[in-house]
C-alpha cells in the first residue's frame, strides 16, 4: 500500500464523502457498483469497501474479500482480485475490470 499525497486524499475524501473535507479515523466508505460483464452480458452488483484514515486509504475489500495490494493514481484506485484487474474511479464513480482479455466489465457505482 502506498501513501497518497495530501491533495489526492482530499480529492478522494470529497468524492466519497461530500459532507466532510477529511474522513474520520478508521472510517469505512462503501460503494455498490453495478457491473455488466461482456461477452456474457451478465450483471453483477459488486461491493467495494474502503478503510480510510486521515492521510490515506488503509485497506480495500471487494465483495468482502480484502485485496492483497492496490495503487492510487489521482482519483483512480487500481487493484486485482483473482484474475480480475479492477479500476475504480472515485471522481466519476465508475467501475471497470478485465479478466486478462477474456471478459470485461463496466458499470456505475453509488455510495451506500
Amino acid at each position: 500500500m502506498k501513501a497518497l499525497p495530501a491533495l489526492a486524499v482530499a480529492a478522494l475524501a470529497l468524492a466519497l464523502a461530500p459532507a466532510r473535507a477529511e474522513p474520520a479515523p478508521g472510517e469505512q466508505v462503501v460503494l455498490s457498483c453495478d457491473a455488466v460483464y461482456l461477452p456474457a452480458r451478465s450483471a453483477w452488483v459488486r461491493e467495494v469497501r474502503f478503510t480510510l484514515d486521515e492521510r490515506r486509504i488503509r485497506g480495500v475489500a471487494i465483495d468482502g474479500v480484502p485485496v492483497y495490494s492496490f495503487s492510487v493514481f489521482d482519483t483512480v484506485l487500481l487493484t486485482a482480485l483473482d484474475n480480475e484487474r479492477i479500476q475504480i474511479d472515485t471522481a466519476t464513480l465508475t467501475w471497470r475490470s478485465d479478466f486478462r482479455g477474456q471478459a470485461t466489465s463496466e458499470g456505475r457505482c453509488t455510495r451506500r
